[in-house]
């Protein structure tokens, strides 16, 4: 079975990389794999207590994970798996490529802002000629009646 991996972050893009990520793998009979990555910074500066704010960041992704999950579930008939990473988020992102051969496209979302697309398009599509797999990027302003559309 081929996965669509999906980044989960706080960023508006995230919510149309979602819905193609579903849309393609309700379309495919493939699976979705949504990745969350709690970035080491978060941690650094309070050693003593990052093994609380480690454990309060897992259940924000999970609560968070689980909104797009039962939309998922009731609407297109794909039932996501959640993997949860620590460190930089492109460094995670391949390791999570390369160690589920079963991944087979990475779908990321691209912001809108004038300043670029988003530091994780923007390094991924850098090198994106050494990856293992393809990467679809979907603009973050497009439309939810598109998405379906193209999907």
């Amino acid at each position: 079975m081929r996965k669509f991996l999906v980044v989960l972050d706080d960023s508006r893009e995230c919510l149309n990389a979602m819905r193609y990520a579903a849309l393609r793998a309700a379309h495919t009979g493939a699976g979705v794999q949504i990745l969350s990555i709690i970035p080491p910074e978060e941690f650094r500066h309070w050693m003593g207590v990052a093994d609380l704010m480690r454990a309060e960041a897992r259940e924000r992704i999970e609560a968070h994970f689980e909104v797009f999950a039962k939309w998922m579930r009731d609407k297109q008939g794909v039932n996501p798996e959640l993997v949860i990473r620590e460190g930089d988020p492109a460094t995670e992102i391949l390791a999570q490529v390369r160690a589920d051969t079963e991944v087979g496209v990475l779908v990321l979302g691209a912001g809108t802002e004038k300043s670029g697309p988003g530091p994780l398009v923007t390094t991924l599509s850098r090198n994106s000629g050494s990856l293992p797999i393809p990467i679809t990027i979907v603009p973050g302003d497009m439309s939810k009646e598109r998405l379906e559309a193209i999907t």
